[in-house]
């Protein structure tokens, strides 16, 4: 066999052949799993958004009760009543009782909206190359996080508001939660903000894989027609 004709290429284009579907196959997995957390992590961004638990009563708080981003429950009586009296609507922005509430609200909002979009941008998989769907996606996700990392950031803010002090105490002010304590719906967001980071890197990553394997692929095509 003499070197260099097709007879003797034909053993290494096999193993190129080989190397690419298992290639493509394991970028497919990949992406289905990170189609997969991003799903679970636009439940848990609404969760977050939704639920009222971001600060809550202490065994020393004046009252009982509980505080989310724009949703909060105090104790009506004297002393620490369990007879909780509920207020606040994100639709009634006048209702919830810190601006600084009111900013974290939105971002944190703005993140929701976000990570369901980029639920949405996953139909375009159909009609677009994966490459450009992926990185559509991880900025989405990206702008998503820092979203979040803005609402946490600002929400202990708020916390010098009438209404957490009559909770949480006097020594209750900006960034000081006094006799309060931090409820599971703010540590679920502050976990969610290194969710956003990977998936985000995730995605960058596969679509930089797609855009290589077009590449490839393209070069093959034109050794082949040579």
């Amino acid at each position: 066999m003499i070197p260099g004709t097709p007879a003797a290429m034909l053993p290494a284009t096999e193993a190129a052949k080989i190397y690419q579907t298992n290639y493509v196959r394991n970028s497919r997995a990949i992406g289905v799993l990170w189609a997969i957390f991003t799903i679970l992590f636009a439940i848990v961004n609404v969760v977050c958004f939704v639920q009222p638990y971001w600060i809550g009563d202490g065994m020393d708080t004046p009252q009982a009760g509980y505080f989310g981003l724009f949703h909060y429950c105090i104790g009506s009586g004297s002393g620490v009543s369990r007879d909780l009296t509920c207020q606040g609507s994100f639709t009634e922005f006048s209702s919830i009782p810190s601006s600084a509430f009111k900013a974290a609200s939105f971002f944190i909002g703005m993140s929701m909206v976000l990570v369901l979009s980029c639920i949405g941008c996953f139909a375009f998989f159909f009609f677009c190359s994966t490459a450009t769907v992926y990185k559509i996606c991880g900025w989405m996700q990206l702008a998503a996080g820092m979203c979040l990392v803005l609402g946490c950031m600002i929400y202990p803010d708020g916390w010098d508001a009438d209404e957490v002090k009559r909770m949480c105490g006097e020594g209750t002010d900006k960034y000081t939660i006094g006799a309060c304590s931090v409820r599971w719906a703010y540590i679920l967001a502050i976990m969610g903000i290194l969710d956003a980071l990977i998936l985000s890197f995730l995605a960058f990553v596969l679509g930089n894989r797609q855009d290589g394997l077009m590449s490839e692929e393209l070069l093959g095509d034109k050794s082949g027609n040579a």
